[in-house]
This record gives structure tokens, C-alpha cells and sequence, in this order.
């Protein structure tokens, strides 16, 4: 519950100032109270991280700010790295335990009525379970990912009988992640861009504020919030489906339709229309580059000679699986209603996104492990052998053509006996056999033909000798 701690403290410790600031004497009672609320309003904060709606005065928030919820996921992983045992009893315990902490932290701030306790728990089984299981298998002497890989192709093949999870799969999957993760290193590289180009504005924000140093933390910490949230929008806008911040909002690479935002500086990092121009219109490439980098991670791990078409379709699935689900599961939970009226609609559509994404990915994969594929096949070396092949007859067939333009004018200028017709390229020392074996000043049309007619006259001194024999007998 550290996490916990890094929320509830700094709501605590910012009214308590703004308490001691007021010249008029507090009334414990009501402090009390009033401090109460603010220990509510930061343990909603908390589960709404955890995915549980925040409700207040009728109005429900369900934009989860993905920072608490990195945090929260930290905290259990460094927990269970450092005091946990690696046995799968130990990871039950503790993710059933931190599921339960959250629906008791939900059902003592009473913002998380009815059906969000559920969301709760829910929640709590998901970060909880994911971080024990990164802490337990960061641990020395646990298990590496792969062992996990071969453990389970295992346990399958004695339930079923039969390899659920080809190894080429676990390769796409891994070349898949590896996609993902330069993808989302880009998205935040976009969103430094943003937040220096935009920094000005966001200044101007926190100026009329006037937050003070208390408030200035508060601010930070929603700041760090809202990051991730930032960070998966900006891999939407490089894909091309684009993220909203309100109703009627768009911000794509292709065109920026903004409105009224609420004052929170992190906003003041949006693209401005500005960045809707010729060349952010290529964003869609830095995807697909993405995908040229799996193809070719999963590629160097496979044995050309070996590879066949159903281990490259494996390979692609797994490249298509990975970026989409992940997407997929990122963009659902950044995305929500992050207050009443236009502010019910912030985020990106989630199928669209993973769609795009994924698809951009996979053709960049294809491009690669297709393309070497074919070359390792042999395939592309036979096609440039017909290719040359074609272009040797090409050449030939020109040159008997140049030649056959070549003997009249020859003959023309009086040709005879031993005369050579010689086009460009040579080729006369056929032309000069075969003139040599007809007689001179015939009018024929040199070429394939001729070179036919000099075979067979080259067989005529043989007939005659042997109709000389024949007088002679």
C-alpha cells in the first residue's frame, strides 16, 4: 500500500497548509471532517487508478490516470522482489492479498459505491497478480521467460497431446513485444516534443493558478498521473487514429479540431494545429518501421534453410497478436470520462487504435520475413536467372537484326567471295562462313536463315564428292 501512501500524503499535507494559511481559528471538529474528505477524494484518486469510476456530486470520472496505476505496480513488484518466496503459493497469497486491500481501501472511502467495489477487487487481482508474478521471476534463481515457454509447451503437450504454442508463435510473440516497446519509446519521445513545444502554454496555466508549493505538488503528482495516459495517446496519433480531449475534439497527424480544455497544465502539451502538416502525414511509417524491426529480430532467430511458409505465417501471427492485444488493453483503460458535459468522451477508441496499429506493424514484419523468405528460397535467384537469360536473347536477337541490316548494303557495294557483313557488336565471322559457301552476288536475306542455309550448304561438298566417287566407280 505504498502507493496508497504517495497519493493520501500530499492531499493531506496540502490542506493542512492551506488550514494554517487561513487567519480565522479552525474548529477541530470540522478539520477533522474536512480532512477526512480530502483522505477520500485521494483514496478515490487511488482506485481510480486501479480502474474503479470515481463518483462525487452525481458526477462519475472513469478516466484512470495509468500513472497510479505504474506506481502501484511498482511497489508490488519491488515488494515481492525483495521479501517474497518463488513458489506459486507465495504469488497466490500475495495477489489475493493486495485484491483484497483494494476493495477495503474502496469500501472505507465510500467514492466506489454498489458494483465499483467489484471493479475493485478486479483490479486488484490484475496489478496485484502481475506484479508479485514480475517481482517473484526478478528474484535470483527463478525462472528466465523462456524456461516459463518450455514449461508450459510442456504442461500442454501432456494435457492435450499436442503443441498449443509453436515455438515460431513464441518467437512472433517475442518480436512482437519488441515492437511495442520501440513504438511506445517513440510515443514518448512525441510527447517530450509536445510538452517543450507547448511548455509556454502550460506555464501560463500554472502562472493564473497560483498553486502555491503545496499545490504545486498536488499538480506534479497529477502531472506524473496523466503521463502514461499521454504517452498511449501519442502512439494513436502516430498510427493515424488520432486521440480526443472532449467531445467534437480531434488530434490527428493529418488535422488538429481542438476546444475549451480544462486548466491542467499537462494539457497544454496537445499538438496545435501546427503539427498537422505534409510530413507528419508519414507518422504511419514510424509504425510500420516498428514492424521492420520485429521482422528482422525474429528473422536472425531463424534458420533460413530450414524456415517454411506455416513458420513464417506462425512468426506473423504472433507479431499481429502481440502489438494489437496489448494496444488494445492500453487504449481501453487510458481512455474515459473525465468529467461531465464535453469531458465524457478523452482518449482514443480502442479498436480502431489496435487495429491500426497492429496492422502497420504486421506489414512491416511482412515485408521483411516475406522478402527473405523468398530470397532464401532461391525463388528470387531464379526469377534474376530468366531475367538475364532474356536479356541475353534480347542481345542476340539484336545482333542478327544489326546484321541483317548490314549484309545488303554489303552486297550493294559489291561484296564478294570472302566478304564479311559485320554489325555492330561483331558477329561477321558467321556472315563470312556462310558467304563463303554460296555464290557471290546472290541476292538473300542474311539472319537466322542464312546462318540455317550455311549449315546445310556446308554439307554440299560432301554430296558432291561422293557423286564424283559414284561417276568414277
Amino acid at each position: 500500500m505504498l502507493s496508497l501512501a504517495v497519493v493520501v500524503l500530499p492531499a493531506v499535507v496540502a490542506y493542512l497548509v492551506g488550514t494554517a494559511a487561513q487567519a480565522a481559528p479552525a474548529d477541530g471538529a470540522a478539520d477533522a471532517v474536512q480532512v477526512r474528505s480530502a483522505v477520500e477524494i485521494a483514496a478515490g484518486l487511488w482506485l481510480l487508478g486501479h480502474g474503479v469510476p470515481l463518483t462525487a456530486d452525481d458526477v462519475t470520472v472513469s478516466l484512470a490516470p495509468l500513472g497510479i496505476a505504474v506506481l502501484a505496480l511498482f511497489t508490488v513488484y519491488a515488494s515481492a522482489k525483495r521479501f517474497a518466496v518463488t513458489t506459486l503459493r507465495c504469488w497466490a497469497a500475495g495477489t489475493l492479498a493486495y485484491a483484497a486491500g483494494t476493495t477495503g481501501v474502496a469500501l472505507l472511502a465510500g467514492s466506489a459505491p454498489g458494483w465499483s467495489l467489484a471493479l475493485a477487487a478486479v483490479g486488484g487481482l490484475v496489478l496485484g497478480g502481475l506484479g508479485t508474478g514480475l517481482g517473484l521471476l526478478a528474484r535470483p534463481g527463478a525462472p528466465g521467460p523462456g524456461t516459463l515457454g518450455e514449461r508450459a509447451e510442456a504442461f500442454a503437450l501432456r494435457r492435450t497431446g499436442r503443441d498449443l504454442v509453436p515455438a515460431t508463435l513464441r518467437l512472433g510473440l517475442r518480436a512482437g513485444t519488441l515492437a511495442t516497446a520501440l513504438l511506445v519509446g517513440a510515443s514518448a519521445l512525441l510527447v517530450v516534443a509536445w510538452a517543450v513545444a507547448g511548455r509556454a502554454t502550460s506555464s501560463d496555466i500554472i502562472t493564473a493558478l497560483e498553486p502555491g508549493w503545496t499545490g504545486g505538488i498536488v499538480f506534479a503528482v497529477a502531472q506524473l498521473a496523466l503521463l502514461p495516459n499521454l504517452v498511449l495517446w501519442a502512439a494513436s496519433w502516430l498510427a493515424g487514429a488520432g486521440f480526443a480531449v472532449g467531445e467534437g475534439t480531434s488530434f490527428t497527424p493529418f488535422g488538429t479540431i481542438s476546444g475549451p480544455l480544462p486548466a491542467i497544465p499537462i494539457l497544454g502539451a496537445l499538438p496545435g494545429e501546427d503539427w498537422a502538416n505534409a510530413v507528419s502525414a508519414w507518422a504511419p511509417v514510424l509504425v510500420v518501421a516498428c514492424g521492420v524491426a520485429a521482422g528482422l529480430f525474429a528473422w536472425r532467430r531463424l534458420e533460413p534453410e530450414l524456415v517454411r511458409w506455416p513458420d513464417v505465417a506462425w512468426v506473423l501471427a504472433g507479431v499481429l497478436l502481440t502489438p494489437g492485444v496489448l494496444m488494445l488493453a492500453g487504449q481501453w483503460v487510458a481512455a474515459g470520462a473525465g468529467g461531465p458535459g464535453r469531458l465524457s468522451e478523452v482518449g482514443a477508441n480502442p479498436l480502431a487504435s489496435a487495429g491500426l496499429i497492429a496492422g502497420e506493424v504486421v506489414a512491416g514484419a511482412v515485408a521483411v520475413l516475406v522478402g527473405a523468405k523468398v530470397d532464401a528460397s532461391g525463388v528470387l535467384e531464379r526469377v534474376r536467372d530468366r531475367a538475364e537469360d532474356a536479356r541475353h536473347t534480347v542481345g542476340v536477337g539484336g545482333l542478327f537484326g544489326a546484321a541483317d541490316g548490314g549484309e545488303p548494303d554489303g552486297a550493294a557495294d559489291g561484296a564478294g567471295p570472302g566478304g564479311r557483313a559485320a554489325g555492330p557488336g561483331g558477329g561477321g565471322g558467321d556472315a563470312e562462313g556462310a558467304a563463303s559457301d554460296r555464290t557471290p552476288g546472290a541476292d538473300e536475306a542474311p539472319g537466322l536463315a542464312a546462318l540455317d542455309e550455311g549449315g546445310s550448304g556446308s554439307a554440299a561438298p560432301d554430296v558432291a564428292a561422293g557423286a564424283d566417287e559414284a561417276h568414277a566407280d
